[in-house]
C-alpha cells in the first residue's frame, strides 16, 4: 500500500490538517501519516477549524518523525522550511514535495484574527492535498 507522510516542526497544526485532508481525499488505498521534528501535541484550534470543514482530527496524535516510516514512504510532504531542512536523508525512491506554509500557531492578535490565519492555512492545505490526491491517487 502506498504511503504519504506529512512533516512539519511540531506536528501540531499544518501536518495534522494535511493528514486529515489526505485521509479524506486519498481514501483507503493509501496509508496516511504525519509527524514532526518534535511532538508538540495537536493544537485545539487546528481541531476546531478542521471540524468547521467537516474533517475530524480529534483522534490524531502528535508524533515525532520515524526514520523507518520516512524511508518506507512513497511521498513525503514538508510543510515548513524547518522540517525540510532537518528531514533525514531518504532513499531516492521517496518523492519529496515542499509546501512552505506559515505556522498558524504563531499567529497573534484577537481570537478572530488568529482564527482567520488558521482558516487561511487550512484552506490552502485543503486545496494542495486535494490537487495532490488528484495527481497521485486519481482513483481514490
Amino acid at each position: 500500500m502506498p504511503q504519504i507522510y506529512f512533516l512539519c516542526t511540531g506536528n501540531s497544526c499544518r501536518s495534522q490538517m494535511a493528514e486529515g485532508f489526505a485521509r479524506h481525499y486519498f481514501g483507503r488505498d493509501w496509508q496516511v501519516a504525519s509527524a514532526g521534528i518534535e511532538a508538540h501535541g495537536v493544537n485545539p484550534l487546528a481541531v476546531r477549524v478542521m471540524a468547521e470543514a467537516g474533517i475530524g482530527i480529534t483522534g490524531q496524535t502528535s508524533k515525532k518523525l520515524d526514520p523507518e516510516s520516512l524511508a518506507q514512504s512513497d511521498l513525503v510532504v514538508t510543510l515548513c522550511g524547518d522540517a525540510r531542512d532537518r528531514c533525514p536523508v531518504t532513499p531516492p525512491s521517496v518523492r519529496k514535495i515542499h509546501w512552505p506554509l506559515p505556522d498558524p500557531a504563531q499567529a497573534t492578535g484577537s481570537e478572530d484574527e488568529v482564527m482567520a490565519v488558521f482558516r487561511t492555512v487550512r484552506d490552502e492545505i485543503d486545496k494542495r492535498v486535494h490537487e495532490l490526491a488528484n495527481q497521485v491517487a486519481p482513483s481514490s
